[in-house]
């Protein structure tokens, strides 16, 4: 076998065709074309300069698939509840938390609370902007480390200059190194964080280094898509036009 094939389902998602889960079940399926013919076989290798296209069921398949914003109140998980008495955020996708702002045309059906995954990790004690998304290739974007996540960030005293050029700089914290793109002030009481790659209690726990404590932390950003009106506990369809 030559050096340079790959798997089939990496080579898609590289693409950007779709999720890796999703490669393996458009394959499975026989929705796959290599080069115009179809493979059905899990693990198949192909090389870079091969041509790799979606049957047309597929493609509808994806299109059917939704993304959703919601404004993550605090309290709520962002992915599966893992302890008992946790409340994950999907619970709050419903038709009557629908926001009334939305402007994207869809009607709500049964199936766009099914099988829904948070696009990366909002802590259980911050709010904001989260995405759910039935689509892998969303998914994958989000979570990849390329998009740009925007904190407002509520602290319980004001940070002096040095204090703020030592969160510029990064911090060490419990053996991890946590830095941000940028961190601005806002006011005496908030701080702005703008991150790439966010770890657990990420901005807690710069903020706890240069003794601070912090109050509450809103995401407002991920990419180029804003929280914008969306109210606390609703959400809303992403729109055609919104890109991350």
């Amino acid at each position: 076998m030559s050096d340079d094939t790959i798997r089939l389902s990496k080579r898609m998602t590289e693409l950007g065709l779709c999720s890796r889960r999703e490669a393996d079940e458009f394959i499975e399926q026989g929705l796959v074309k290599v080069d115009g013919v179809v493979v059905d076989v899990l693990g198949s290798r192909v090389r870079p300069e091969q041509r790799i296209e979606l049957e047309a069921r597929a493609l509808n398949e994806q299109a059917e698939r939704v993304t959703l914003l919601l404004h993550k109140p605090v309290g709520y998980v962002s992915g599966a509840a893992e302890m008992s008495g946790e409340r994950p955020a999907w619970q709050l996708i419903k038709a009557d938390t629908l926001s009334p702002a939305d402007r994207s045309g869809y009607t709500f059906l049964r199936k766009h609370q099914l099988h829904l995954a948070a696009a990366g990790r909002l802590d259980v004690d911050a709010s904001g902007l989260l995405v759910l998304t039935q689509d892998g290739r969303v998914s994958r974007k989000l979570l990849s480390g390329d998009c740009e996540q925007e904190f407002l960030v509520w602290i319980d005293r004001p940070l002096d200059d040095a204090g703020l050029a030592a969160l510029k700089a990064g911090v060490n914290s419990d053996g991890d190194r946590l830095t941000a793109l940028r961190v601005s002030r806002q006011s005496d009481s908030q701080l702005c964080f703008v991150l790439r790659e966010v770890q657990r209690r990420h901005i807690q726990r710069m903020c706890a280094a240069a003794g601070l404590q912090v109050k509450a932390v809103r995401r407002i950003r991920i990419g180029r898509v804003r929280l914008g009106e969306l109210q606390q506990g609703q959400w809303r369809y992403l729109l055609d036009s919104e890109k991350f």
